[in-house]
């Protein structure tokens, strides 16, 4: 008979840490949702329709994929005998989040009332044609399921984490601390709770999880500052709650179809974003197998492409993805417990419909600390879990990204309504230093995230030196820059082709990006050229080992 002990006695699947864990991945899911909301309202989309029919697909989506990695936990942990794996974390991506509704959504709804459109009306050819981005989205992530596994074994961890640093750096820690000091009392309170219990370690009065006494106190403050005239802070004021809304159940009599050609324009724009994620999603792995828990990268993003299709049947119009929090998570101590309770919350939240309370109830700058936390944790996770001497090779992934930072708030005003109805954009500027300094900021943030993973990767062949790696990866940006999927001059991010007969419509570049693009392209095969060469000359030795 074996003595094997049981799954149960031997799997601690729930810990305190869970507790932590759980307030973080829940309320950085339900920042997210906030986010969505709140982003599409500022296009004039009425909220009462992004909430019944686009919330509980999305968050449908959050509840299948966590709870497929919380049973993917326990067979890790079957499988290795280990007690202290952690459940892979998923959610809504954060990326997507602001490029679907800045360059997809937001646009289209804008669009439609411009047809003569209803602003219901618009807003459900909206919502067809996010749901078309997000089938098509989870399709390339499923089709690109089966090569991850290659991918990760030969990308070095130098590139996968170099570019995950520069998502966390950027997108999860920079941009959410615009709104915690944009009010600053309870934001830096909650900030300052946040990094004092779960960076230092200082425990809480009860041991009280470091995100609920954020929560607690900054979120008490903040409705005090509602009660004090003049301070500029308001009570908030929620939409009528629709209990268990139905509306959502409308993507499934597959209307959305007929709305293909009113999609298809914006595919280009959200296809790079799916890429993205499933770089991310092997970003995560590696991050996950440098903190000890070694999971199949074939089945991550497959669970997360499921996921992403079932939210897009569902009305969902934001994909999911594995989080890159997966060593902050550990580091608190989680262990799969938080993704079963963040399932059960935020898909509850959107299905059953009191997703309006938490929208309207929990102030963003008190929760958005979270998502500070664990971009510094993953950060710091990127360079531990690096060989020294690819330290370089981590900070230059730093280096697309924050041309994406430098360009986020110029993106926003080129597209503020003022200055467009003024004709004022970029190409108008009188400055033509400053216009060319930011076209080539443009360039180089578009697809910030392969950019900064194929950077990583070829410096980090250099370090070693084998040069032909380098000159091949190389080659490889160069033939991406070519068709946009990085350094795209087009708003969006959007995909094309270099050269092409009119008959093909916007999909051709056109003519006055076209040098530019190929000059990028140039620059990288002469380099590509120039490394082949210098490693043809005998100077290149065999890639050295971590401890070298």
């Amino acid at each position: 008979m074996s003595t094997r002990p049981k799954l149960s006695e031997r799997y601690g699947w729930a810990r305190p840490g869970d507790i932590n864990a759980f307030f973080g991945l829940m309320l950085d899911n339900v920042a997210g949702l906030i986010l969505m909301v709140g982003l599409l309202a500022g296009f004039g989309f009425p909220v009462d329709f992004a909430v019944s029919r686009m919330v509980p697909g999305t968050a449908l989506g959050v509840l299948v994929g966590d709870l497929a990695f919380f049973l993917i936990a326990f067979r890790l942990a079957y499988r290795t005998g280990r007690d202290d794996v952690t459940a892979m974390p998923l959610g809504l991506d954060t990326p997507s989040t602001f490029g679907i509704i800045l360059f997809v959504l937001g646009p289209s709804f804008l669009q439609g009332q411009q047809m003569g459109l209803a602003v219901e009306e618009a807003a459900l050819r909206t919502w067809h044609i996010g749901i078309w981005c997000i089938v098509v989205s989870g399709l390339v992530k499923l089709a690109l399921a089966p090569l991850t596994g290659w991918v990760r074994r030969v990308v070095p961890r130098a590139g996968l984490l170099g570019s995950l640093a520069a998502i966390a750096l950027v997108l999860i820690s920079f941009l959410p601390l615009m709104k915690i000091l944009g009010h600053p009392l309870p934001g830096m309170l909650a900030l300052v709770i946040v990094l004092t219990s779960l960076v230092g370690h200082v425990p809480l009065p009860g041991r009280t999880p470091g995100t609920l006494g954020a929560l607690l106190v900054a979120g008490g403050v903040f409705y005090v500052m509602c009660w004090i005239p003049g301070t500029g802070y308001v009570f908030p004021e929620p939409e009528p709650i629709q209990w268990f809304p139905m509306g959502w159940l409308e993507a499934w009599q597959f209307g959305w179809v007929a709305a293909f050609d009113d999609a298809v324009a914006y595919l280009p724009i959200a296809l790079p974003f799916a890429i993205a994620t499933v770089v991310g999603g092997i970003d995560c792995t590696e991050s996950a197998a440098a903190a000890g828990d070694e999971y199949d990268t074939r089945t991550v993003i497959g669970v997360e492409a499921m996921a992403t299709l079932l939210a897009g049947f569902s009305g969902g119009v934001i994909q999911t993805t594995p989080y890159i929090g997966h060593p902050a998570y550990k580091a608190m101590g989680g262990r799969a417990a938080y993704t079963l309770g963040t399932a059960l919350l935020v898909g509850s939240a959107g299905l059953v419909g009191y997703f309006g309370w938490l929208n309207a109830y929990v102030p963003p700058p008190v929760v958005y600390p979270i998502l500070v936390f664990i971009g510094l944790e993953i950060t710091a996770q990127s360079f531990l879990a690096t060989p020294r001497k690819h330290y370089a090779a981590v900070a230059i992934a730093c280096l697309p990204a924050l041309a994406f930072l430098a360009m986020h708030l110029p993106g926003r005003m080129f597209g503020d309504a003022a200055l467009l109805e003024q004709g004022i954009n970029l190409s108008t500027l009188a400055d033509s230093g400053l216009r060319e300094n930011l076209e080539t900021m443009v360039m180089l943030s578009s697809g910030f995230i392969l950019t900064s993973l194929l950077w990583a990767w070829a410096l980090a062949a250099v370090i070693d030196h084998n040069l032909k790696l380098a000159a091949r990866v190389l080659l490889l940006a160069g033939i991406m820059t070519l068709f946009g999927v990085i350094h795209s001059p087009l708003a969006g991010n959007e995909l094309f082709v270099p050269f092409g007969p009119d008959s093909w419509g916007e999909i051709v570049l056109n003519a006055d990006s076209r040098p530019k693009v190929l000059e990028f392209a140039a620059g990288y095969f002469v380099s590509a050229a120039v490394l082949f060469g210098w490693g043809s000359l005998g100077f290149s030795t065999k890639r050295q080992t971590p401890e070298q």
